[in-house]
């Protein structure tokens, strides 16, 4: 008997989640004392991402992996970890004391042995420093697109421009940050990463500060906040590849798929606490304080790594691609005229899929009420993806991938005709809820293919620049959402025409989608060729 445990989280970066499934496998694959090992989970999971990530170190975790344990599929690329762990039979003794429980749970379960010593102190210290990397990326992303319009008086179109190009650069930079990481080392790359965000995140805080004026004379307002807002990126795109090759070497083979899902659960509640914290923050205290938090959130993080990070050992992992090799990569894909069609595409629902971030705060400020607190709205997306992501992939398990792709896209795009039909805030939270039920079922399906797809030898290149679309989605989607804020909203005065222009891209998305899937697609040989 086994149990089979999923955990699938999406680009929440976010969109952080954390499911764990357990279910019986079949009566076929039930143990008898003469029969084979059971090869069922080691057959699913081949069906699974088999690509390497968008960080160079989580390839090599995952061909590290594959050696040392068949049976462990590790896909980072996708945010995907599928295992099969041994079910614990169950003992008619009784135990006599607490401690007695707990020396018979570690000797009857080797697996929670295994756990207990599988991880060594710099996989702690790397993940618990990326709960408060996500916590401060997300707190300070929900609160910016109001923060540059409200406090700082930039117009909607500006703000939302602006919003965007925070948003993109962080997918975007994302791509060259393995090939830094791994020069740099763990233990500087990190401290660099966590002194970039906490200075950017104060000074973006401290814009409008009397200190910061001669700065403000000599720059235009757009050029320096232009400036600072490409800063933490920068530190982003650092933390994620460190933290991720840091639980591939301080973790034991036996137990690296349970570190990875450890590192995403961290990071799917610093995505959800992030938001709801600036909301906090702004019933009390100025918005520029969030930033400031932020700021002291990462910089704490600066002397956590200094003193109880130690650099962790190499164990026979292949070096990462320098940066001319990833700009080599890159041309490959561009060579591949359908891939970069299908990615293109997709890129239409990203560019709605990111106004709950850049457009919807600064609506219902606007047009809905003005005291509703949106950065805590925004915590409403993670939570219902952490909490249905199983009952969703029940649900569509049987369906195929692109099929899969295609549903979520509907269902999420359509959502924010919602807002068109009824303008209220009740009517966002419910907005919210759809986008997050199709999210988690386009996600883990939409990596699935791009698997697929990619020619022999090139899954790690391919799965590498399928995060493309999320940075493209948000630098056009600021863009055309100030736009369309601006025309239906200030020029037009009939702002819900702004939700059906926004639904309306996401249903051509989704159109667009099926007849790529009908007439352009690559078939199967042609992929493997």
């Amino acid at each position: 008997m086994t149990r089979t445990i999923w955990i699938v989280v999406t680009p929440w970066g976010t969109q952080a989640i954390l499911s764990l499934l357990g279910t019986l496998s079949s009566s076929s694959c039930t143990r008898k004392p003469s029969a084979k090992p059971c090869t069922q989970p080691r057959q699913l999971a081949s069906r699974w991402i088999r690509g390497a990530s968008l960080f160079p170190s989580l390839s090599t975790l995952e061909q590290t992996s594959r050696k040392s344990r068949p049976d462990l599929l590790i896909s980072g690329s996708s945010g995907v970890v599928f295992w099969p762990v041994p079910a614990v039979v169950p003992t008619n003794k009784s135990p006599s004391s607490a401690a007695t429980r707990s020396r018979r749970t570690a000797t009857s379960n080797p697996r929670f042995e295994e756990i207990r010593t599988g991880f060594e102190r710099p996989f702690w210290v790397a993940n618990i420093t990326e709960l408060f990397e996500r916590l401060s990326y997300y707190a300070v992303f929900a609160s910016l697109a109001r923060y540059l319009h409200e406090v700082l008086n930039f117009p909607t179109e500006r703000a939302t421009n602006l919003t965007g190009l925070f948003g993109s650069l962080v997918w975007f930079l994302a791509i060259f940050g393995g090939a830094i990481a791994d020069r740099l080392g763990f233990r500087r790359a990190l401290s660099l990463a966590y002194m970039i965000l906490a200075g950017s995140y104060f000074l973006l805080g401290s814009i409008g500060a009397s200190w910061l004026a001669p700065v403000r004379n000599l720059l235009p307002l757009v050029v320096l906040a232009t400036i600072l807002l490409v800063l933490p990126p920068l530190g982003v795109a650092l933390v994620k590849p460190c933290v991720v090759g840091t639980t591939a070497r301080a973790s034991k083979e036996n137990v690296r798929s349970i570190g990875y899902s450890i590192y995403y659960t961290l990071v799917n509640i610093g995505g959800a606490i992030g938001p709801w914290l600036a909301g906090v923050i702004n019933e009390h205290l100025p918005t520029a304080i969030v930033f400031r938090m932020a700021a002291l959130s990462v910089f704490l993080m600066f002397f956590v790594v200094l003193v109880f990070f130690k650099e962790p050992q190499r164990s026979g992992e292949t070096n990462t691609a320098s940066i001319a090799e990833t700009l080599r990569n890159f041309v490959k894909v561009l060579g591949n005229p359908k891939f970069m069609t299908f990615l293109l595409i997709f890129s239409g629902y990203w560019i709605v899929y990111w106004q709950e971030f850049i457009s919807l705060p600064l609506y219902v400020h606007d047009y809905i009420n003005p005291a509703t607190n949106t950065d805590r709205m925004l915590s409403t997306g993670p939570l219902v993806v952490i909490a249905l992501t199983v009952a969703m992939s029940v649900a569509t398990k049987k369906m195929a991938s692109f099929s899969a792709v295609i549903l979520g896209t509907v269902i999420s795009m359509a959502a924010f005709a919602i807002l068109a039909i009824h303008t209220s805030v009740i009517a966002v939270y419910v907005t919210l809820v759809v986008v997050a039920l199709g999210e988690i079922i386009q996600a883990p399906r939409y990596y699935d293919y791009i698997s697929r797809l990619a020619p022999p030898g090139q899954q790690g290149t391919y799965m590498g620049f399928a995060f493309l679309p999320i940075g493209i989605g948000s630098l056009i989607g600021g863009w055309f959402g100030g736009r369309v804020m601006h025309q239906f909203g200030e020029v037009a005065h009939q702002p819900q025409r702004v939700w059906w222009v926004i639904s309306g891209v996401g249903v051509l998305t989704a159109l667009l989608l099926w007849i790529y899937d009908r007439f352009v697609k690559p078939s199967g040989q042609e992929a493997a060729g």
